[in-house]
């Protein structure tokens, strides 16, 4: 369920707004005048996000290539060169 707060907690209430975001990782909705305003969340959870955006964003683009011909590699083989890559010869 929504954590929603009025804006007059977010000035009186900050320390406690901010250790829900960082202790839950859900976002706060705060209203202003009864209706929704802005959104606060711990950079934890923001860069998460962000994080995921980009991977879907690389996803969807990856899907595309490959709707149009692009040919694919084998999964088996850009496995064994990236572990051969970070742990060394396998």
């Amino acid at each position: 369920m929504p954590n929603i707060r009025p804006i007059s907690d977010l000035r009186n209430n900050a320390n406690e707004i901010s250790e829900f975001c960082h202790n839950e990782r859900e976002p706060v909705f705060i209203t202003k005048n009864g209706k929704g305003d802005m959104v606060v969340m711990s950079i934890e959870t923001y860069e998460r996000q962000q994080t995921l955006i980009e991977l879907y964003s690389k996803l969807a683009e990856a899907e595309a290539e490959i709707s149009n011909g692009a040919e694919g590699k084998d999964f088996f083989e850009v496995a064994k060169k990236l572990r051969t890559y970070v742990h060394g010869k396998v």
